[in-house]
This record gives structure tokens, C-alpha cells and sequence, in this order.
């Protein structure tokens, strides 16, 4: 570890179901205030799934160039959205106040900084239209602009050609661990020397008839009709997941890069663990093994004890598998110290963000650390007896914690953990 680089977060960026920005989210998330609702997207009459975690009044012309729009699906135009506050966040453009859509990174050799941004579907939306298009009109009203819109890796290659990025550009597709697997990614790239900054998290878009029909019928999907009582995490009435959309983007840099150029760091980033469970294409696999197994990953690499962690932001889906194999994983991993963890969802507001998912509850991560704040997980009444850790219901807790870790797990047994230490 001696030979290894420093990495630490300089830049914020988010939009998901609770806010258009870090601030509103972080303080909508702190008061336990769920951004999820009934679905406005589509008519949902025919379906039993009736809410969602929905972006609302999103403008994406306020920050991003308006005739380029057209061409972008869904999910990259709201990761371009969270990557310009992010890297307006990190000071690493001159253009100040008038920092817009042409802005350059400017402040590092455009060769030395990446990006890696997820996404688990892509423009699932878009390939749902242009079907229709060729179904009903033909072949030649397809839009010449389909593939380049749907492919997922189009968020991560816009966000390279909006600020002039040159260092490694992708896209790890890892299902529900793929905005973790990016920001682990892009720690590795920098503190083995490949950059010196990267932009990376993930960014998610399906709430859409395919998309929606798809998950719930695999019956994955909560069928409430309440809106409060649908992702609720580690609850004994949870019944399935909510799918959510939006991005969350962090910008990595180099310890001494970001301390010579007076960026203000939000957090280090110390440990990162990947790994596959081996075991089914849906359900993890028996008492979260695989997820044990990639926790004890992270916390080696970050070169710390288990009894240092304080905060888990849990991968928590409100789902009937994650959340008690999630929980066991835990007991495994902390034993005697799992009872003086704080464990939250922030999925209870956001609901699952798939392959947003990670990136999003990074950025979280990194604010509890910052601010001494636990956030809550929102709805949670009662557990099963198993289920005894303290998942921090209803109400977030004021506590300083020196290191937290955020846990992504997905479909085809995809783990990914990362561990934040507080600056």
C-alpha cells in the first residue's frame, strides 16, 4: 500500500427521485423525505405496478446544448446533467460563473483524466420507440441516430466529448453493481498512476412499459399502492423493489493534484472490492456469501480493521432475498461489531436505481461523511427477528464516523463494495 496513490472525492454530482442537485437531494434525504410516487411516464392501468421512482422537472436545456438533446436518450442526458455539477463542483475548469456546456477541463492534461460511467440498460427507451416506428411506418423512419442513442456506452463517451477528456473512457454493464464497479474502476486507474482524475458513477432510465413489464413480471417489482409503503428496506411487509432513474457522478482525483491546486475534498476513497457469487442470474446467493466475500475484499484493500467501518449505505432493495441475505452477509463479515453498525437504504426515497444505483448512493456515502449524518431509512416500521441490525428507521442520526462503505449487488451475482474514509 506504501507505493499506492492517495485518491480522494472533488466533485458532486447528482439528479434522482429526491432532488436536481447534491443540495436538494442530501437535504431531502437527511429529513427521510421519499421521492418516490405513482408513475407519470406511461398509463399504468393495465398494470399492477403503479409507483416509481420518477426525476421530477427536469430541464435538461439548462445545462446541456439544446440541439444535441434530440440525440441523447433519457439515461445519458441525465448523467451529462449530474457529470456538469460534479465537474463544476471540482474546480477543475477556469470558466467560474460562466462555466456551460462548451466548458473545458483545464486545470489537468485533458490525457490524464477519464471517465467510466454505468449503465445496466442504456436507452431502453429509445428502443422501445423506434420499434414501435418500425413496426407501424417501415424501416427508412427508423431515426439514423438509434444506435449511438440506446448503446450504454453513450453517457460515458457524451460526458468525454462535452468537457475533452482523453483518458480511458467505459462503461462497466454489471447490472445493479455497475455505478459501484465504475467508481472502483476509476480509484484503481488513479492510484496504480494510469490518470490522475476520473469522472465516474452511474446513470439509469427504464421506467417504461418494456421496462417495467419486464421487471414485474420476473415479480421483482413492489405492487403497492402506496407510494410510502413500497421500497421499504429490511421492513417484514417489503414485497419488492421500486425502480427509480437518475445519475450520480463523482469526480476522483490524486491526493497531491487536488491538495496543490486547493480543491476543496469532500472524502478518500480507500478500499474497493469486486466479485461474483457464481451462483444464479437473479437471487444472490445462500446468506449473501458473495456479498460477504466482496465486503472482507474491500476492507483489505482499504488496509483497515472491520471494527473501523461505522456506516454501511446498504444495497437494500426492499426486496424479500436481498435484504435478509444482505443482513446475514453483514453479521458474517462484522460479527461482534455488527450491532454498533449504522445500516441505512437510501433506496427507501430513491428507490433501486439499477445500474444509477451505486453511483448515486456514493455520493450519499461521502455527504454522511462530511456532514456527521446518518440518513434514515425512510418507512421502515417493523423487521423480522433475523433482521436485528440497526437500520436506522424513519430518522437519519447525527454521528461522526471515520469510514463508510457502500454495498451494490446485482443481477448474475455482480458485487461491488466501496469504502470512503472522512477527511
Amino acid at each position: 500500500m506504501e507505493n499506492k496513490r492517495r485518491v480522494v472525492v472533488t466533485g458532486l454530482g447528482t439528479i434522482n427521485p429526491t432532488g436536481n442537485d447534491v443540495n436538494e437531494s442530501w437535504k431531502n434525504v437527511k429529513d427521510g423525505k421519499s421521492g418516490i410516487d405513482f408513475i407519470t411516464a406511461f398509463d399504468t392501468t393495465d398494470y399492477k405496478t403503479k409507483v416509481a421512482g420518477e426525476v421530477k422537472n427536469f430541464e435538461p436545456a439548462t445545462r446541456l446544448e439544446k440541439r444535441e438533446l434530440r440525440h441523447m436518450a433519457r439515461f445519458t442526458q441525465l448523467a451529462l446533467y449530474a457529470a456538469w455539477e460534479a465537474v463544476k463542483d471540482s474546480g477543475l475548469c477556469d470558466d467560474g460563473e460562466e462555466f456551460n456546456f462548451k466548458s473545458k477541463v483545464s486545470k489537468i492534461d485533458p490525457d490524464r483524466i477519464g471517465v467510466i460511467v454505468s449503465s445496466g440498460i442504456g436507452g431502453l427507451d429509445v428502443i422501445e420507440e423506434q420499434h414501435t416506428r418500425l413496426e407501424n411506418m417501415g424501416n427508412e423512419k427508423v431515426n439514423p441516430f438509434f444506435v449511438p442513442m440506446s448503446i450504454s456506452n453513450m453517457a460515458a463517451a457524451r460526458i468525454a466529448i462535452m468537457f475533452g477528456l482523453k483518458g480511458m473512457c467505459s462503461c462497466p454493464v454489471t447490472a445493479c453493481a455497475g455505478g459501484s464497479n465504475a467508481i472502483g474502476d476509476a480509484f484503481i486507474r488513479i492510484r496504480d498512476g494510469y490518470e490522475d482524475a476520473f469522472v465516474c458513477g452511474g446513470a439509469e432510465s427504464c421506467i417504461s412499459p418494456l421496462g417495467v413489464s419486464g421487471f414485474q413480471n420476473m415479480k421483482a417489482l413492489s405492487d403497492s399502492d402506496d407510494p410510502k409503503r413500497a421500497s421499504i428496506p429490511f421492513d417484514k411487509d417489503r414485497n419488492g423493489f421500486v425502480i427509480g432513474e437518475g445519475s450520480g457522478i463523482l469526480v476522483l482525483e490524486e491526493y497531491e493534484h487536488a491538495k496543490k491546486r486547493g480543491a476543496h475534498i469532500y472524502a478518500e476513497m480507500v478500499g474497493y472490492g469486486s466479485n461474483c457469487d457464481a451462483f444464479h442470474i437473479t437471487s444472490p446467493s445462500p446468506d449473501g456469501e458473495g456479498g460477504a466475500a466482496c465486503m472482507k475484499l474491500a476492507i483489505k484493500d482499504a488496509g483497515i480493521k472491520k471494527e473501523d467501518i461505522g456506516y454501511i449505505n446498504a444495497h437494500g432493495t426492499s426486496t424479500s432475498l436481498n435484504d435478509k441475505f444482505e443482513t446475514a452477509a453483514i453479521k458474517s463479515v462484522f460479527e461482534d461489531h455488527a450491532k454498533e453498525l449504522l445500516v441505512s437504504s437510501t433506496k427507501s426515497m430513491t428507490g433501486h436505481l439499477l445500474g444509477g444505483a451505486g453511483g448515486v448512493e456514493a455520493v450519499f456515502t461521502v455527504k454522511a461523511l462530511e456532514d456527521g449524518f446518518i440518513p434514515p431509512t425512510a418507512g421502515l416500521k417493523e423487521t423480522e427477528p433475523e433482521m436485528d441490525l440497526n437500520y436506522v428507521p424513519v430518522k437519519g442520526i447525527e454521528k461522526e464516523t471515520e469510514y463508510a462503505l457502500s454495498n451494490s449487488l446485482g443481477f448474475g451475482g455482480h458485487n461491488a463494495c466501496l469504502i470512503f474514509k472522512k477527511m
